[in-house]
């Protein structure tokens, strides 16, 4: 690229808004240079959003941004500002409804049109430089708005305020109370609606290549989680067979680095085969934890492999020296998606010699390719039925296997790597170490531990604001920016509660209180239920919206009501409980319906129909009996551990023990049966009263 053009952005620290800080177009980074000139000038305001994996962000950049005649009308006629998704998702999320009310749909590249006064009034996503695929060429939309706005401003800053009304009433809460049938905020699950939930997944459910619905296919695995707990509390085997089959087929897949490790974000098919080849941070959090979810359930050891080579990518691709955990790899390198990650049948042939043809039969590998002429590695047939029909000794054949795969990636070492986008984000940041502490915890892996320690302990040095318990978004360079949001604390709190498991440091789990009071302070409504995305602080967004459903992350009020549960156990606050309890019950109805939309709350309404196991262990072997039990899938479980009774936690608070043996302690609403002496004992207590007997 000529980088004879240098714009604004190229003093800011994300990736991707410096891929754009030599484009011809005058960008400017969201803020008050920008929307100051836009009232000044009543110009148009051309927001631009996407992020820097983002395969047809590129596309629309090489083809539109860095043309100069096109830059040179945009310059022209609006302000351009270039936003980050990943910096600002309150802005990305106000917009992206807004493109959604005018067209129907969304995605990235984020397109939209505002008023000077940041209100918007047209958009859309990807715009082809010349009319193509039935959309309108970018420059018609230009040439259109510019002279719309020319003849027709007030209309324009009419249809903007009535389409800004809409943003305000129109959220999914306001929609719930406007046309669904819902509670006072009694929590009264029953039996029979936890079944309409399996039974509404179950109905979406590829029972041949795993996961829910068609094509583009997404991990989904807060429904995964949901199906383990599911199966857990009834003991439905189809619950547990579909939540591993799906957990299988992507681990089989493309979708899955069969070389190097690690999750892409969704697959463009039915079988898993082909992804869009970027690799998010969030998304291989997830995947860890359901794996850990999966080898508690059923001690397989492909799931504990799969554990380990994830955590490695991570650790070689996405951590820092300084412990944070980089955002995401690009799915293209040299310009081309997918490059770095395909293979040729002639390379594996040159590279594996005799072992290639065994490797080829394996991994779906052939002359003519599995994808756009080139080879995809996956995996059709699972490794027990493949030897046994070729009549191999199973070990030998996976050491034969893995040192192909060795030689592959010194290969790919070789390569151009895709891009890295290096910005360090508060939210993903915690639940990759939410975690890795769960896989310390669930393998026994002390270097798992300290990762997450190290991570954590990196969090709370660089994200903090001077002098108070705030915390920023976004980091990179030693800077930090913009307030956290809802999903950055609820998250964080998240981390510190199973960071207390993996360590059984009360320090998390004060930081957790701590924490859950600065977001009721600063981030709840007028109801005291739900909380919004912005804290009350922040101004410059025309609207404070609150995020109830699970995205590709976890909804920041889902995880609340979590954290709000098991810290009311924790510290006996009955008010956290209770609102706990009346969030998941005045969206109770919509969850029961779209359980795929809300697998976050609709585990939690399994865990209170059961209520949790308050389980205390106090003694001097209080470590080993603690790891013991937390190596057992209880999804209700909310253990403290000491080796001495503690008064400032209610579950630790008189029981000094009456032996010289550790003793554990099973309540239920600070009601306790007379203590255990073997760990094994109560978990079968645990588990015959946790059944859901019909």
């Amino acid at each position: 690229m000529d980088k004879k053009f240098t714009n604004r952005l190229i003093k800011e620290t994300s990736p991707y808004l410096l891929q754009h800080a030599h484009n011809p177009v005058d960008w400017y980074p969201w803020g008050e240079e920008a929307l100051s000139r836009a009232k000044n000038e009543n110009k148009v305001i051309l927001v631009s959003i996407g992020y820097s994996a983002c395969h047809w962000c590129h596309v629309m950049e090489r083809e539109s941004f860095e043309n100069e005649s096109v830059a040179a009308m945009m310059n022209e006629h609006f302000i351009n500002i270039k936003i980050d998704r990943e910096e600002r998702p309150d802005l990305d999320h106000i917009y992206m409804d807004a493109v959604q009310a005018i067209s129907g749909s969304g995605g990235w590249p984020l397109n939209v049109f505002l008023t000077p006064a940041t209100k918007p009034f047209f958009g859309g996503t990807y715009f082809p430089p010349v009319k193509a695929y039935n959309r309108s060429s970018w420059t018609e939309i230009l040439q259109a708005i510019s002279q719309a706005w020319k003849d027709r401003s007030n209309e324009i800053e009419a249809q903007a305020d009535n389409l800004t009304e809409h943003l305000k009433g129109s959220n999914l809460l306001a929609q719930t109370k406007k046309d669904i049938s819902v509670s006072d905020g009694e929590n009264s699950i029953t039996i029979d609606q936890c079944d309409s939930m399996f039974s509404a997944i179950m109905e979406s459910a590829d029972t041949e290549w795993g996961g829910f619905g068609k094509a583009p296919k997404f991990p989904q695995t807060f429904t995964i989680q949901f199906l383990f707990q599911y199966y857990y509390f009834t003991n439905n085997g189809e619950a547990l067979t579909q939540a591993l089959l799906s957990l299988d087929k992507m681990l089989m897949g493309g979708i899955y680095d069969h070389v190097g490790g690690g999750l892409a974000r969704y697959s463009t098919d039915r079988e898993w085969l082909a992804p869009h080849f970027e690799k998010m941070l969030y998304d291989n959090a997830l995947l860890i934890n359901i794996l850990c979810d999966a080898y508690q359930l059923t001690s397989d050891k492909k799931y504990e492999e799969a554990i380990h080579k994830t955590i490695s990518f991570i650790k070689d691709e996405l951590l820092s020296e300084q412990g944070g955990f980089y955002a995401a790899l690009d799915a293209d390198s040299e310009g081309e998606e997918g490059k770095y990650y395909v293979w040729e049948k002639a390379e594996i042939d040159r590279l594996l010699g005799n072992n290639a043809e065994l490797f080829a039969e394996f991994f779906d590998v052939s002359e003519e390719g599995n994808w756009e002429g080139k080879n995809i590695l996956r995996i059709l047939k699972p490794v027990d039925v493949f030897v046994e029909e070729k009549q191999l000794q199973k070990q030998p054949f996976l050491l034969t296997i893995q040192n192909c795969l060795d030689k592959l990636s010194q290969e790919r070492s070789l390569r151009i790597k895709p891009a890295l986008d290096d910005k360090i984000l508060l939210g993903w940041n915690a639940l990759m170490i939410k975690a890795v502490a769960k896989a310390a915890t669930v393998l026994r892996q002390d270097a798992y531990r300290n990762m997450a320690i190290d991570s954590f302990n990196f969090l709370q040095t660089n994200f903090r604001t001077t002098g108070t318990i705030s915390l920023l978004h976004t980091y990179k360079n030693g800077i930090g920016k913009y307030p956290a949001f809802l999903d950055d604390y609820a998250y964080l709190i998240s981390a510190a509660i199973q960071l207390y498991n993996a360590t059984f440091n009360t320090r998390y789990l004060q930081m957790a209180y701590d924490y859950c009071n600065y977001v009721i302070d600063n981030f709840g409504d007028e109801d005291a239920t739900f909380f919004f995305f912005t804290e009350e602080r922040q101004k410059d967004v025309i609207v404070r919206k609150k995020e109830i459903y699970d995205g590709a992350t976890p909804s920041g009020n889902a995880i609340m009501a979590e954290n709000l549960f098991r810290l009311s156990v924790i510290y006996d606050k009955v008010e956290w409980r209770e609102r706990a309890e009346k969030m998941c019950g005045i969206i109770s109805s919509l969850i029961i319906k779209y359980p795929g939309s809300f697998g976050i709350w609709a585990a939690l309404l399994l865990q209170m129909l059961k209520g949790a196991n308050e389980v205390a262990v106090v003694g001097k072997d209080f470590h080993v009996v603690s790891n013991n039990i937390l190596l057992n899938f209880v999804p209700n479980l909310v253990l403290m551990a000491s080796d001495r009774e503690n008064e400032h936690f209610p579950l630790l608070a008189n029981k000094a023990g009456k032996v010289a043996a550790t003793q554990i302690f099973l309540c239920k609403n600070y009601a306790c049966m007379a203590p255990f002496l073997d760990s094994n004992l109560m978990l079968k207590q645990i588990a015959k009263s946790d059944k859901i007997t019909r």
